[in-house]
């Protein structure tokens, strides 16, 4: 399963979507709104009147959490629920206006750990919910080895982690009929939940996790939300999709954006298309650029395989060698293997390497269950055909170790097209231990 990231608007969008369908007897108003600036937020009040009419809570949206320790939650001007759009939009102005400092692990209320440093850029805006203590829970659900595994809790908020003992912890198998789920949440809500409350909390329950699992969620939390009889409000929600799903989902999940978590580097052109492509195969395609001016590139057939090649490389060369880490896997059409070599054709011929010494491409694999060897390294000798030029002008050796369906034929003709054009490589089979390509290209 691969799992992405989303802002919390989206998370909660996908939800108010579908709610009728998983929460029939609740009610949600879903009046959120996600902004860059305080003019976005102004510009949104001419059409959605909450904004005007009611107090409300700012915070950033960008993929961290512990918003309200490090004091980036707006929820009250000179009391709790006072916020006005005038305050709110003059907050996100100021907020965004320089680059924000950001714990990401706190003990109790002091920061550990280092602080990342970058800027704010989008914000969600809620009303505020006035509510009791007591009237906030905590759900989430993940997959844990084989199991979806749920967690409830009747103190939901900020501390939930410190309190994760009082958190109760339901497994399930991907075989376990709906009605066994249902018996099965109504037999462990936590014992804290208030008596007037378990028949409803069960009920909440339920529809969540048939939620998660139906609209094809990694993970799904909502810390807390409050009801208050038959009325939901989700004050903070975190989410990840299973984006191998995603060419399944499109219209379930509408137009989700995966971004960039707060303080990290924005992703490459280059890495935005692999995630595009992969979005639309039931294949895997992945890409992290490491360093993209160092020397050692992998094209890896496999996820466990890909660990253990990027390991190799940095124990035998040392991590500042290796330019990138990846996979290409689960049978990808020729196609697919095609703009996946390309792609790193491409950033491994952009410049030649710093101290003038040859570049390396390493197509390794273990030995392939089902992927058509031949067909993806016609993929392979495809793009080597576009890049054949440009791969000897940077000074490119490639080394080969694959097995699996049709190799033989795979290995012959990727040896027999890099010869034609005039490329150096080395070619081998499963007889080859997995990593010795490594240690041969380094050794040359």
């Amino acid at each position: 399963m691969a799992q992405k990231a989303i802002r919390e608007y989206d998370a909660k969008s996908i939800l108010a979507k579908h709610w009728k369908k998983y929460f029939p007897d609740f009610t949600y108003a879903y009046e959120t709104i996600m902004v860059q600036n305080g003019s976005e937020l102004k510009e949104a009040a001419k059409s959605k009147s909450w904004i005007k009419s009611k107090a409300l809570v700012a915070k950033p949206d960008m993929l961290f959490g512990k918003r309200g320790k490090n004091g980036l939650v707006l929820f009250r001007d000179t009391k709790p629920g006072d916020v006005s759009l005038e305050k709110a939009a003059s907050w996100i102005d100021e907020k965004s206006s320089s680059k924000q400092s950001v714990y990401f692990s706190f003990e109790g209320d002091t920061p550990h750990g280092e602080a990342k440093v970058d800027m704010l850029t989008h914000f969600i805006v809620e009303p505020f919910t006035p509510h009791a203590q007591e009237e906030e829970y905590y759900i989430s659900a993940t997959c844990v080895g084989d199991d979806d595994m749920l967690y409830m809790s009747a103190e939901g908020g900020m501390e939930v982690e410190e309190n994760w003992d009082k958190v109760t912890e339901v497994a399930f198998k991907i075989t376990d009929s709906e009605e066994v789920i249902a018996e099965r949440i109504k037999a462990n809500i936590p014992k804290d939940v208030a008596e007037k409350d378990k028949k409803a909390f069960a009920e909440f329950a339920i529809g969540f996790f048939r939620a998660y699992r139906e609209l094809n969620f990694a993970y799904l939390e909502i810390n807390p939300f409050v009801m208050q009889g038959k009325k939901i409000e989700l004050l903070d929600m975190v989410a990840k999709l299973d984006d191998t799903a995603g060419f399944m989902m499109a219209k379930d999940w509408g137009d989700v954006e995966y971004p960039t978590s707060f303080g990290m580097e924005a992703k490459s052109p280059e890495v935005e298309a692999i995630e595009a492509a992969d979005a639309k195969t039931g294949a895997s395609l992945k890409l992290t650029l490491l360093k993209p001016d160092a020397r050692i590139w992998t094209m890896v057939a496999g996820g466990g395989a890909s660990v253990v090649y990027a390991d190799t490389i940095a124990d035998l060369a040392g991590i500042e060698d290796l330019a990138n880490y990846g996979e290409y896997s689960g049978g990808p059409t020729t196609g697919e293997t095609k703009f996946y070599a390309e792609t790193i054709l491409g950033l491994m011929t952009k410049a030649k390497d710093a101290k003038d010494r040859d570049k390396v491409l390493i197509i390794g694999g273990a030995i392939a269950n089902f992927t058509d060897v031949a067909k993806t390294f016609t993929g392979i000798i495809q793009a080597f055909e576009n890049y054949a030029e440009k791969m000897k002008e940077v000074g490119i050796k490639i080394y080969v170790r694959r097995g699996g369906p049709n190799y033989e034929k795979g290995l012959k003709d990727i040896k027999e097209a890099a010869d034609r054009l005039g490329l150096y490589i080395e070619v081998y089979g499963p007889e080859t231990h997995v990593t010795d390509i490594v240690r041969m290209a380094l050794a040359k």
